[in-house]
């Protein structure tokens, strides 16, 4: 058949054949009683999926429940039915001893946990999950230098998040309290405390330096706190906004308390400003993407250095007396 110059087969148009209708059997969901996975007669199966799912639901439920060796014992169970590659399910039971393992004040075991998670980070999602777990393992044992560099990762690798900023700040405030140094002049020994690429022991911190560091850190990254919140306080409603009013108030206090003067503070703004431009922060979601694909700076590259560099800081005098500001920490805390 030939219609305006074009061919189509006749077969279009046949009529249809008749279609052959199927009973189809009804859908019968499968109900399950709260906590079926506690009863003795949840393991009663052959299946190796349900023996994981039963496992790893009874470590969760303890974990809530703060019994964390009875957590610890259902998830050591959860891995003999997990296979060794699957490492979805794998990487959420080693979180969860990780956590285990740190609530019962363990905290080596839980950083070789952690260690083995760290092995498989593909993506920035599992490095994000794996700086927050050490975060946590690092306050919970009260180590305030390993907390403070995992929090300068997070910082790099999610430069746009105000809140990875602000617990920053709250950190480098604990280190001035544990410190008592803040009675010297920020930064008039020359700068920062000894680090290579952004990574420094604790005994590093606990000098002169190291207070000094600490002073301007939480100065950094309560502005910077200050700035991020400022740029999304449009967008938020409802408790959101809330949440983040309340954050920015206390950044603000911690920042009159820290006592920088003018002169550093307009010389920090315009650091930790720089690459704060709305086109750059939509075009820099890194959420998911393959580690292989993100080049990362480190936290002294993209913005200690630059600090350091600045000729205002390095001649930045206190403005406070020791007694002074041993008061202004008292009062942060």
């Amino acid at each position: 058949m030939e219609i305006f110059g074009s061919t189509f087969d006749d077969s279009v148009f046949c009529e249809t054949k008749d279609k052959v209708s199927v009973n189809l059997l009804p859908y019968k969901a499968k109900c399950c009683e709260s906590q079926w996975f506690c009863g003795s007669a949840a393991l009663d199966t052959e299946d190796s999926l349900e023996k994981q799912k039963v496992f790893k639901f009874r470590g969760d439920l303890a974990t809530r429940r703060r019994n964390y060796k009875e957590a610890l014992d259902a998830y050591a169970s959860c891995l003999d039915w997990v296979p060794g590659n699957n490492w979805t399910i794998r990487r959420d039971v080693f979180e969860g001893m990780a956590r285990c393992y740190s609530n019962l004040g363990q905290e080596e075991r839980a950083l070789e946990v952690a260690d083995l998670l760290s092995k498989e980070v593909s993506n920035t999602c599992h490095l994000t999950s794996l700086l927050r777990l050490k975060v946590s393992i690092y306050q919970h044992s009260g180590a305030l230098g390993p907390q403070v560099v995992s929090l300068e990762q997070l910082c790099s690798l999610l430069p746009f998040n105000p809140w990875h900023w602000y617990n920053l700040g709250q950190t480098c405030l604990q280190q001035l309290e544990a410190n008592k140094s803040l009675g010297s002049c920020p930064l008039q020994n020359g700068g920062a405390s000894a680090e290579t690429d952004g990574l420094r022991t604790e005994e590093s911190r606990g000098d002169e330096e190291g207070g000094d560091r600490a002073w301007l850190e939480a100065c950094m990254s309560f502005l910077r706190t200050r700035l991020l919140l400022r740029m999304l306080r449009p967008q938020q409603s409802s408790f959101v906004l809330q949440r983040s009013e309340s954050a920015l108030c206390r950044s603000d206090e911690a920042l009159e308390r820290l006592n920088p003067t003018e002169e550093t503070l307009q010389t920090l703004t315009a650091v930790m400003s720089e690459d704060l431009v709305p086109e750059k922060m939509r075009e820099d979601n890194q959420d998911g993407e393959s580690l292989a694909s993100v080049s990362l700076q480190s936290f002294s590259e993209r913005w200690w250095n630059k600090v350091l560099g600045s000729q205002c800081t390095r001649g930045d005098q206190c403005r406070s007396t020791a007694d002074g500001c041993q008061q202004q920490i008292k009062k942060a805390d």
